[in-house]
């Protein structure tokens, strides 16, 4: 038997063998210590590929240079877990849309938002979305699958080696719901956290309500803060909005979210698009007012931002204002988000996988 068919085999094995490894990204400096010890190295390389992985943004051990030259070539075929950019564009208030490519050649989106000071990075958790909300664009192209924590991580990495800038908050508010991908959710949140080095109460994950999960959710007892979407005063209104509302009666979900306050001892962001004609009327702001009275917590109005796929309209300013002046009237803490990247189809509702 000749030597290369032999070759061709040992590589191929070794290749299937990486291919089946977890990328390295969103793994504690614990993790990496175990596993570089586990490749017969000293312990202290875990610390040294944790500072390469998370704060000079490598995406290949080839290119670790305080690593022997030998080791990187055995574990050249080691994920990290880095995405690539599938596309970029600049909204004029500076707002950046990123579609990144995934390992298997899915597409996500990820939206960078500068302001002042601060770097706000908007996350998808799923490629596309189950939930299918009727005002929203990335339900409109159906559900593919979960993404892994290394993907999660990635998104944030990403925009902040563009920006050059330390990212300052992340808002699970992307493509896909959070709460049906919790397990990964979780260890995003807790890298996020202690490895890239953002703080818990800058982490906000959002929900449209899933049953027994903000409940489950709660016990982790996280700092972060929990924005439920909303968008509708009663159950069918918000059947007509959100079709998984109908498993779901809007008094179980707020039941829910009582509890969460309780065991937490964080209140609530309620997300509330509102829709011209549709959800945006006084009557609806009093309805809206006598359901959360008494409960700790926060509403966001967020004026609509118009899709391709749909006619509903952005209510005009008037409208928005008399809202929230009912609201404050009904002594509901309230305040109104612009979303930013609109011309870019980067803002709340727009995000699809597309460019």
């Amino acid at each position: 038997m000749s030597a290369t068919p032999l070759v061709s085999q040992v590589d191929s094995e070794k290749t299937a063998k990486s291919a089946l490894l977890p990328p390295l990204l969103g793994a504690s400096v614990a993790e990496l210590t175990t596993w570089v010890q586990q490749q017969g190295q000293p312990a202290y390389r875990g610390k040294q590929l944790h500072e390469w992985i998370y704060h000079k943004g490598v995406r290949s051990l080839l290119d670790i240079s305080v690593f022997p030259k030998q080791w990187r070539n055995e574990v050249a075929e080691i994920p990290i877990g880095r995405s690539s950019l599938h596309y970029r564009s600049v909204a004029p208030d500076g707002t950046v849309k990123y579609l990144l490519r995934l390992a298997d050649g899915q597409i996500i989106e990820t939206v960078g938002i500068p302001s002042d000071n601060r770097l706000t990075v908007c996350v998808s958790t799923q490629v596309g979305c189950p939930m299918a909300c009727d005002f929203c664009a990335t339900g409109k192209g159906g559900y593919k699958r979960n993404l892994a924590r290394h993907e999660i991580v990635d998104q944030v990495l990403t925009v902040q080696e563009d920006f050059q800038q330390r990212v300052s908050n992340v808002v699970f508010m992307g493509m896909g719901e959070p709460l049906l991908n919790t397990e990964n959710v979780l260890a995003a949140l807790k890298s996020l956290n202690q490895d890239v080095g953002i703080g818990a109460r800058s982490l906000t994950v959002s929900t449209v309500g899933i049953r027994d999960r903000i409940r489950q959710f709660a016990q982790h007892h996280l700092q972060i803060t929990l924005a439920v979407s909303l968008h509708a005063p009663n159950q069918p209104l918000r059947e007509k909005l959100i079709p998984s509302a109908r498993a779901y009666p809007l008094e179980d979900l707020l039941t829910e979210c009582r509890e969460y306050v309780e065991i937490t001892g964080r209140r609530v962001t309620f997300e509330y698009i509102l829709l011209a004609g549709v959800n945006d009327l006084p009557e609806h702001a009093l309805e809206l007012s006598k359901r959360l009275r008494g409960f700790q917590s926060h509403v966001n109005l967020i004026p609509y931002n118009p899709i391709q796929e749909v006619d509903y309209k952005r209510p005009n300013r008037d409208r928005i204002q008399a809202f929230l002046n009912v609201l404050k009237q009904q002594q509901i803490t309230v305040s109104v988000r612009y979303s930013r990247g609109l011309e870019a189809d980067a803002a709340c509702g727009q995000l699809r996988a597309s460019n």
